[in-house]
């Protein structure tokens, strides 16, 4: 994984000592907190409903085992024991007292991880294929590029102050896992014709008030181009995206008023009139970021290890771990370890630091030292070897991490909601675990199979409910707490924004609302129907008759 060289140790440790004078400052009373807000959102740190609320960034999801366990101290040291791993592969500490952000700050920058761009109308943190460099469908790990595109846009002085925040996302894979086509840049690593690589350049996604899929702005980009026409896009949003009213202001809305066609133009227009604004590619610099991201010295494996296939034969609760939640990998005999942070009855995405130091351990012992964050808000193991999976299952399941249910009912996405938020206008976190909860057996959610069910705590959707196959948005009506369904939506390659099925429920009622969508899922299924294939069959239809003929 990438190390910093002498600039990002500098820069680091400089922004670290301005914060620290900034607070000072604050706390002085010498700053109000208007003055102060533009400030401690360029390090992250937010102020939500009871306490400031600390985002550290977490580039292209990857963390080493020292890394982590740095969280698992900080959130004991300064918070209350807890993190919070966060869809865009991030972790949030909710009750940090302003006077110790400076020394989070210090105690991050000495394991190399900042809290820099994880806020405010800049580049945000970019974001990858969780399974990067291990995935068996993979062209090749684009983390590299996540890595370029981070020391580019760092402080890039033209989109310090863009219009809005900015979301880049990339993989190197056919099967996005990355949700390329909801962010406002999506890169896919594909071949063209002559079977060279290059990026497919989507722009324009993003879900909260106005959800849109991303539109393909270049079907093929030559590696070498890539950071000049990102540039040559931004600019063009620079330029045009509105900033009068904020909820207006994202590169969606540009590309949808604008027409995808004439956003094209005028993309192709910037690129031509500047092109590679002088930032080619340069191949050895890709190649020495290239050198940190090489997978480790892999062992020559059978594709069958005898004593995996036994350890499952005679355990079915582990049988069953394997079956949800570990992942095909692209070298014989390893395996990828999906670890579930939803726990039946849980807040999702929460660890304990308990809980991240065992991860950390097992990372240390059987992972190569590495981790990954996912935008569904699990970890990984990208590395493991297949013989050592059974042991590494027995001590998830003694910390309660062992939870089968990757993909399943029970792996909820949800925001903090009202809980924590201040913008949010209902709670998600009691939701998620009344039907965490609903749905615990094992063998139902078996029977239900595939189904991604997101819930968020207001229209902003950091929840991401528009793409769950399930989607559960949390409202308030005369001081009323409600919930709005919707159902077809989808991150990957598919990607679908979900339709509202009707009238809103209360949360007491959500529960009942969604076992009647999932019965009348598998009363209508055909064969092994998905429940998104079943749905595009027929329809909403049939849902809807089932949740309000007897209203």
């Amino acid at each position: 994984m990438y190390r910093y060289d002498e600039f990002d140790a500098r820069f680091v440790a400089e922004r670290v000592s301005q914060f620290r004078s900034q607070t000072e400052r604050r706390l002085s009373g010498e700053l109000s907190e208007d003055e102060f807000k533009p400030l401690r959102l360029m390090n992250g740190l937010y102020l939500q409903l009871h306490a400031y609320m600390l985002r550290v960034a977490i580039p292209y999801g990857t963390l080493s085992s020292q890394q982590m366990r740095a969280l698992a101290d900080i959130s004991e040291k300064y918070d209350r024991g807890y993190g919070h791993f966060t869809t865009r592969q991030n972790m949030q500490f909710n009750w940090i007292a302003l006077e110790d952000t400076p020394a989070i700050l210090e105690d991050l920058a000495k394991v190399e991880m900042h809290a820099i761009q994880t806020s405010g109308n800049c580049i945000r943190n970019v974001t990858a294929d969780h399974w990067a460099g291990a995935a068996a469908d993979e062209l090749a790990d684009p983390r590299p590029v996540a890595e370029l595109i981070r020391q580019w846009s760092s402080l890039h002085p033209e989109f310090s102050f863009l219009p809005r925040k900015f979301k880049i996302a990339v993989t190197g894979a056919p099967n996005d896992r990355a949700a390329v086509k909801f962010h406002d840049i999506g890169l896919r690593l594909h071949l063209n014709e002559h079977g060279q690589r290059g990026w497919e350049v989507i722009a324009g996604g993003g879900q909260g008030r106005t959800p849109m899929v991303g539109v393909t702005v270049r079907d093929w980009l030559p590696e070498a181009e890539l950071l000049g026409y990102l540039e040559a896009i931004i600019r063009v949003y620079n330029l045009f995206g509105r900033r009068d009213n904020k909820y207006k202001a994202r590169i969606k809305i540009l590309v949808h008023e604008t027409g995808a066609e004439k956003f094209r133009d005028l993309v192709e227009e910037e690129y031509a009139r500047k092109p590679g604004s002088g930032i080619e590619v340069d191949a050895r610099e890709l190649e020495r970021i290239e050198a940190y991201f090489g997978g480790p010295n892999f062992e020559v494996l059978a594709m069958v290890q005898p004593e995996f296939e036994q350890d499952k034969l005679r355990g079915r609760e582990f049988a069953r771990w394997v079956r949800a939640n570990v992942s095909a990998h692209q070298m014989p005999g390893y395996a990828i370890a999906n670890i579930s942070v939803k726990p039946v009855g849980g807040i999702p995405g929460d660890a304990t630091a308990a809980q991240m130091r065992t991860i950390a351990d097992i990372a240390e012992r059987f992972g190569n030292d590495e981790i990954r964050v996912s935008h569904h808000q699990n970890l990984v193991l990208p590395h493991v070897r297949q013989s050592d999976l059974h042991e590494i299952w027995q001590v998830l399941q003694a910390n309660g991490l062992g939870t089968a249910n990757l993909g399943l009912i029970g792996d909820i996405i949800s925001c903090p909601g009202l809980d924590y938020c201040a913008l949010a206008t209902a709670r998600s976190i009691p939701v998620s675990q009344a039907l965490s909860r609903r749905f615990s057996n094992p063998d139902r959610q078996a029977e239900i199979g595939p189904l991604r069910l997101n819930i968020s705590g207001c229209i902003n959707a950091c929840g991401h409910h528009h793409v769950g196959h399930i989607g559960i948005l949390g409202l308030e009506k005369k001081g009323v707490e409600f919930y709005q369904i919707t159902l077809g939506g989808s991150s990957a390659t598919d990607s679908a924004v979900g339709g509202v099925l009707g009238p809103g429920f209360s949360a007491e009622e959500v529960p009942d609302a969604i076992e009647t969508i999932v019965d009348t899922y598998i009363a209508l299924r055909m064969d092994k129907e998905t429940f998104l294939q079943a749905y595009r069959r027929v329809g909403a239809g049939p849902f809807k008759e089932a949740l309000y003929a007897a209203a």
